[in-house]
């Protein structure tokens, strides 16, 4: 099995989640907020559903399908979000993906995990491309994006249903060559 890797940041650490980081995974993805901004988390977030999802994280790494780690407030020693990468080995990209829980945002927080995901996808996984959505109303997180370089790519016009709603999703696409 391939060892998880850990991401010192500035103020922030990008480590494995451990079946102790649980509870907060859970009350942090179980508000609301959360639920609306991003794509695939649910509203309610059930009992077990963190625990599930933790545990599929070593395996998912190990078979080259996706780094998920927890993102970490250094001085707190705090989780306080989520930070993925999604792997093709096909086509050598990722999909970026990332939340933090709503008592932490406006700090800058998604923007020092995304960098240092994104470098390590670039160096570490020889990924070429890095891209992310985000449903349309959310256009927070398309400012994360372009605060790493990335490029508007496009919209997919009510491509998704979330909640009984049609959603838009805003499209952004990062080249290794283009990374600083």
């Amino acid at each position: 099995m391939k060892k998880l890797p850990t991401i010192p940041l500035g103020r922030l650490i990008l480590r494995p989640f451990t079946l102790d980081d649980a509870a907060v995974v859970q009350e942090l993805a179980g508000d609301p907020y959360i639920a609306e901004t991003t794509l695939y988390i649910p509203y309610p977030y059930e009992d077990g559903m963190a625990e599930a999802w933790i545990k599929t994280h070593s395996h998912q790494f190990d078979e080259d399908r996706s780094l998920e780690l927890a993102i970490v407030h250094k001085e707190e020693n705090d989780v306080i979000g989520a930070i993925c990468i999604g792997i093709n080995r096909k086509f050598d990209h990722g999909e970026l993906a990332y939340w933090v829980g709503k008592k932490y945002k406006n700090n800058g927080y998604c923007t020092e995990a995304a960098k240092g995901i994104v470098e390590y996808a670039f160096a570490e996984l020889n990924l070429n491309r890095i891209f992310a959505r985000y449903l349309g109303k959310n256009p927070a997180s398309g400012k994360v994006m372009e605060k790493l370089g990335m490029k508007y790519e496009g919209i997919l016009r009510q491509h998704v249903k979330k909640s009984g709603q049609y959603e838009d999703l805003v499209y952004y696409g990062l080249l290794k060559d283009e990374f600083v």
